[in-house]
């Protein structure tokens, strides 16, 4: 741990004396938590850090806000790329007169006029099952 304290004794602190970690070395060590057999737990003790930071940190990573170096040891999960096909698009129903009001269960279209009473509407609703 000697050689690390000596190390952290070179990054620069801020005036609250917390330490000033610059995006590089953030990125470092995050790499450090992906070798195999490394725990987020134990590379936050090498640097002398709290878990939730190294793992906030992570996150930064996943999104796309830390760019991670190449270490070696640190295997990433090959991606496959699978093509999907488009759900197909509804066909819109055939456009009625806004004066009217369509009920439609299978072939049966019962068409109301608007005016009918939302009750009323309901009931017809019920009676042909939809």
């Amino acid at each position: 741990m000697g050689a690390t304290s000596e190390f952290l004794a070179s990054v620069p602190r801020r005036a609250d004396g917390n330490r000033n970690w610059p995006s590089e070395l953030k990125a470092r060590i995050v790499a450090e938590t992906l070798i195999e057999g490394e725990t987020v737990k134990a590379v936050a003790k090498r640097y002398e850090l709290i878990p939730s930071t190294v793992s906030d940190w992570r996150r930064m990573a996943r999104q796309g806000k830390l760019v991670l170096p190449n270490l070696d040891g640190v295997d990433f999960v090959p991606v496959e790329v699978e093509e999907i096909t488009p759900a197909p698009v509804a066909q819109p129903l055939p456009v009625t007169s806004s004066s009217t009001i369509d009920v439609i269960k299978g072939d049966v279209i019962v068409r109301l006029d608007a005016a009918t009473p939302t009750a009323r509407v309901a009931e017809i609703a019920r009676a042909m099952g939809t």
